[in-house]
């Protein structure tokens, strides 16, 4: 069975292991499955709302024990990317998971008339136009513009599809003709690090979205598993031209014969 073939297991979450408030089914028993086989497990998401304890917070909520430590949030890797790069203040839109993991890396959070090094972009669901406008002049007079991740869609509950981060992005994007540079998923860093939370070993990543779970594996030559909980169909990944390892209704194909 494929729970068999790996020592680490990364899972996303919002269309893995809940939509929203509900839980997907098998979702919380796969977990509890590979725990009790010994296997390494994290989690690890492109939504950069929530601190490590908020996302453990929600993820007991539909019935998946976690800790802290188990968790890598786009949030905190844009937090230690932006720390390597030497920025110390920034202009966010955010929400408390983004604006924690940069206080903690040591950078100021700072209003836009206050010369900000950076502008950085997270899931803001009480964003202004005025926050807009106060990012694109910060670009404008020399701030560097990241971005957590450039998902455009989130999936809601009850199967609705809500505006993601990348809206936000691409919106600065034109206001200001400056690319972002983004630190989720596709990208390297943020699956690094979720594997070491996992204890390392051969890697398993079980996502619902084709273009930032499976092709981030893809990149580094991880094998993936895609399931249809969320996001993504199987449509989805043959029009993407993009291989997943294994393809899944629900987690409880982990353990099939």
């Amino acid at each position: 069975m494929i729970a068999d073939r790996y020592d680490a297991f990364l899972f996303d979450l919002d269309g893995v292991l809940y939509r929203g408030d509900q839980p997907v089914p098998e979702a919380a028993d796969a977990v509890r499955r590979l725990r009790r086989s010994g296997k390494g497990v994290s989690f690890v998401t492109n939504n950069s709302a929530r601190t490590p304890d908020e996302v453990v917070a929600h993820l007991a909520s539909v019935g998946v024990e976690a800790s802290s430590e188990e968790v890598e949030t786009s949030a905190l890797t844009a937090a230690s990317g932006l720390r390597d790069l030497g920025i110390r203040s920034a202009f966010v839109i955010g929400e408390t998971g983004l604006r924690s993991a940069l206080a903690s890396a040591d950078i100021e959070l700072v209003d836009r008339d206050e010369g900000a090094d950076a502008v950085v972009v997270g899931w803001d669901r009480s964003l202004t136009y005025d926050a807009l406008r106060a990012a694109t002049f910060a670009v404008q007079e020399g701030a560097r513009l990241f971005a957590t991740n450039a998902d455009v869609t989130y999936p809601g509950p009850d199967g609705s599809i809500w505006p993601g981060t990348g809206v936000t992005v691409l919106a600065l994007e034109a206001a200001t003709g400056h690319l972002a540079t983004v630190f989720g998923k596709p990208y390297a860093p943020i699956l690094q690090a979720a594997r070491a939370r996992a204890g390392g070993g051969r890697p398993l990543v079980i996502g619902d979205r084709v273009e930032t779970d499976i092709e981030g594996a893809r990149r580094l030559r991880w094998d993936s598993l895609l399931v249809l909980t969320g996001v993504s169909d199987r449509e989805d990944l043959a029009a993407a031209g993009i291989a997943a390892t294994y393809v899944i209704d629900d987690l409880s194909a982990l353990f099939a014969d």
